[in-house]
């Protein structure tokens, strides 16, 4: 049967550069041939807990996330099914309540820190990439991320990265490297790494396209004009 799907994965630390790379790749596909998951809509949701004991949970460990969820919303996208992805809160700590619906697409870009943990997800990756930035940059960028779009406080910051967030990185997160196809250090500021991967999904991308049914029908080129790639 012809394959009709491609499925890219990209793990690595916080503040590594992952959502980066995951634009970046984004972007070389026309945008109604692509969708982009974030694993960090797949937090687990703990409503009986208050707003302070929700705080304080360790956010950062595999049990966090609802790898059920998340492996089921990609066997439904890769077999022609709409999903509905829970919208998750930072300030809140839990679920919204509220859905974002995301229709299957071709080309499916997922991305988080512990994407390569759970064998069944990995498994399903065509290309997984692992996107490695030296620590001291990325707490740089958590710290002006959570202080600035998450609400956080510059202390609580620090002492969620002491406790639990490096320790979790170096016993979750940095093992998965070894699953990786793709080590990209420094992110989509790596043009090099960058070129090679995009060289990689022109080549991926061909094969799915020999399927004219997936050509959108005001293109005559699903990858675009030359040179897009």
């Amino acid at each position: 049967m012809q394959k009709k799907y491609l499925l890219l994965g990209i793990a690595g630390g916080t503040g590594s550069g992952k959502t980066t790379v995951a634009k970046t790749l984004h972007d070389i596909v026309p945008k109604d041939q692509v969708t982009m998951l974030s694993m960090d809509s797949y937090y687990r949701d703990f409503p009986d807990l208050s707003l302070e004991e929700r705080r304080k949970l360790n956010y950062d460990h595999p049990n966090a996330f609802d790898f059920d969820l998340l492996y089921k919303h990609l066997q439904m996208l890769i077999q022609g099914e709409s999903i509905k992805v829970p919208e998750y809160s930072f300030e809140l700590y839990g679920r919204t309540g509220n859905y974002e619906i995301v229709v299957p697409r071709p080309v499916i870009i997922v991305e988080g820190i512990l994407l390569f943990y759970d064998e069944r997800i990995r498994n399903l990756f065509d290309i997984k990439i692992y996107v490695d930035t030296d620590a001291d940059v990325r707490i740089l960028r958590r710290l002006k991320r959570d202080v600035e779009k998450r609400g956080r406080t510059l202390d609580s910051v620090i002492k969620q990265y002491l406790e639990t967030v490096r320790p979790m990185h170096i016993q979750f997160v940095e093992p998965t490297k070894r699953f990786a196809d793709i080590i990209v250090p420094e992110g989509g500021k790596n043009m090099v790494a960058m070129d090679i991967i995009k060289a990689k999904i022109q080549v991926l991308l061909q094969e799915l396209y020999d399927d004219k049914s997936y050509k959108s029908d005001n293109d005559s080129s699903v990858l675009g004009e030359e040179g897009d790639i």
